[in-house]
């Protein structure tokens, strides 16, 4: 070992044991993270809960741990990129047991979609628009999102004021008094092609 590795040796060495000793003395800067954001949650590894479903709506939250993400190899253009790298994704979940889908949302949902259900009962969403794992599985995601939140907009059934009724009556007896009128005038014309008959 050289004189010069030797030296940067040793004040590695130094350097750790002050920065150990002002670690374990409690020692904590006028920049550190809790003077500078003394109101905010510095633990970034708690998980923050889920939120819940409210009214039979669904809150657009999808839990990562009820569904099975799969990469799988990606067709189409794209070079020898596409042979070495899995980007299509696959979402997976049972269906019947999603009970983080709203039970009505849940139903209409199987009977919409009741042909791409496989046998054991799992829905499958794919997604290879891009060639980024993340990129697809957040497109995945937000497939799945729209097409749950399309069935909750389904199930509402929208309010019809008096005045609309009233005016949707008017319409359909004003369509059904054409209709007579044509129907009258057409049997006209048919009884004015037929031949006169003698009557004695």
């Amino acid at each position: 070992m050289d004189l010069r590795n030797f030296c940067c040796l040793r004040r590695l060495l130094i350097s750790s044991t002050s920065c150990s000793r002002a670690y374990l003395s409690g020692f904590k800067s006028n920049l550190s993270l809790d003077k500078l954001y003394p109101t905010s949650r510095l633990d970034i590894t708690t998980i923050p809960k889920a939120p819940e479903s409210k009214d039979g709506k669904f809150s657009g939250y999808i839990p990562m741990d009820k569904i099975q993400v799969n990469y799988v190899r990606s067709g189409g253009p794209g070079g020898q990129n596409v042979n070495c790298v899995s980007t299509k994704t696959e979402v997976r979940f049972h269906l019947a047991s999603a009970d983080w889908i709203p039970e009505p949302i849940r139903v209409k949902l199987a009977e919409r979609v009741k042909n791409q259900i496989s046998k054991e009962g799992y829905f499958i969403v794919k997604s290879e628009r891009t060639r980024s794992q993340q990129l697809n599985l957040a497109d995945t995601l937000d497939k799945l999102r729209n097409l749950i939140h399309s069935v909750a907009q389904s199930l509402v059934v929208p309010e019809v004021s008096e005045e609309t009724l009233e005016r949707q009556r008017r319409l359909r007896e004003r369509a059904a008094r054409e209709r007579l009128k044509e129907k009258r005038a057409h049997s006209m014309t048919k009884q004015g092609r037929q031949s006169p008959t003698l009557d004695s």
